[in-house]
């Protein structure tokens, strides 16, 4: 049953020849009230929403339900997931978009540093004893911009990788969670769903990767955005902007596998009824990002050897990145800059879902209350 563009699913009581009311209360069938809260014998307070002086109402998102929880209409236009599909893929977008360009700029300095430390032939002036040491060095003798050399290349990248990135994962996420395990989570959808996303998301950041890590390089020739895709394309063409894309998914398919799964798993923990939760969020995006980090750093050496210059000092192809990375420095050689690739994952992922459920919350609300405004005019 559609109205106004949502899917209102009812509940029925067969409680022939008795009150609807005494027999839910004698089954312990949750009770629904507009204007109160909304509680469960099991569950307990799934949220709230209270009438205001303007005759709106509050919004509570209500993200997964047990397959024992059937929603009223009411807590269907309630759910910020629950939107039609176009509003929805829309907000997903413009929330993923904003969140992606915030953790990237933000976190860049420490990025800058992850890159010199996973360099395989550091010079005499790049040798880094820890991240803080690095950033200081960095900047007393280069500059105190040079930390964030390259960082607009990286924001124009990262809003439209990550509006797809969060809208396709979203839509796959659901669309397989009601096909594997209707009504509730689902870690196999998760984890299918973010590996599909960082296919979309890679192909469009992985040139602005390149040319990011090429900036960041001790010593780098270029001097700016516009001569480095020029040098790129001049001397080793179109190519080499997606010269460790494989490579990139290799590793970001295994990463976001990790990092998807364990998020929704820790927000199973710690928001088990998927209400706006800042601090959940928070906990749930750093540690799931640490975890995802450390397991996938080997791939991240060879990543960054494949898109560095190094790539053509030491004439390295791409199946042989592997190899390479084992013989100039054995099994330590692929953990360079763990340190600050866990330092950098886990503000970063935090940064990334809180900034995330957060517009995804403040747009879906406005969406909720424009369409009530809209009801109570007509």
């Amino acid at each position: 049953m559609e109205a106004g563009g949502f899917v209102s699913r009812q509940t029925s009581l067969d409680a022939s020849g008795v009150d609807r009311r005494v027999a839910a209360s004698a089954a312990g069938t949750d009770f629904r009230i507009l204007g109160g809260r909304l509680m469960t014998a099991s569950e307990g307070l799934l949220g709230s929403f209270s009438p205001s002086t303007t005759g709106e109402q509050d919004f509570v998102s209500v993200l997964h339900r047990s397959p024992a929880e059937t929603p009223t209409s009411a807590e269907a236009d309630m759910d910020y997931e629950g939107l039609p599909q176009g509003a929805s893929t829309s907000t997903h977008m413009l929330a993923g978009s904003v969140a992606g360009i915030m953790e990237h700029c933000l976190m860049y300095p420490i990025d800058c540093v992850k890159t010199r430390m996973q360099s395989l032939q550091p010079e005499p002036g790049a040798r880094y004893r820890s991240v803080v040491d690095a950033l200081r060095q960095i900047i007393r003798t280069e500059g105190v911009w040079r930390p964030i050399r390259g960082v607009n290349v990286l924001a124009v990248g990262a809003g439209p990788a990550h509006a797809l990135y969060f809208a396709c994962y979203e839509k796959i996420k659901f669309s397989l969670s009601d096909a594997v395990h209707p009504g509730a989570n689902s870690h196999f959808a998760n984890g299918v769903a973010g590996c599909m996303a960082t296919v979309l998301h890679d192909a469009i950041m992985n040139p602005a990767e390149v040319v990011k890590q090429r900036l960041q390089m001790f010593n780098s020739p270029y001097r700016g955005v516009l001569d480095c895709v020029g040098a790129l394309l001049r001397r080793e063409g179109p190519a080499s902007f997606y010269r460790s894309y494989t490579t990139q998914l290799t590793m970001n398919v295994p990463f976001q596998a990790l990092h998807f799964m364990t998020y929704e798993y820790l927000q199973e923990l710690l928001n088990p009824h998927r209400q706006y939760n800042p601090s959940s969020h928070v906990v749930s995006g750093a540690l799931a990002g640490a975890v995802a980090a450390a397991a996938t750093t080997p791939l991240d050496v060879c990543k960054t050897l494949l898109n560095t210059q190094e790539a053509q000092a030491i004439h390295v192809i791409q199946a042989e990145a592997f190899r390479t990375v084992y013989r100039m420095g054995g099994v330590p050689a692929f953990f360079r800059g763990v340190q600050a690739r866990i330092i950098y994952q886990m503000p970063s992922t935090a940064i990334s879902w809180s900034v995330y459920e957060f517009f995804k919350y403040v747009l879906t609300k406005r969406r909720h209350q424009r369409r009530l405004r809209g009801d109570g005019d007509r």
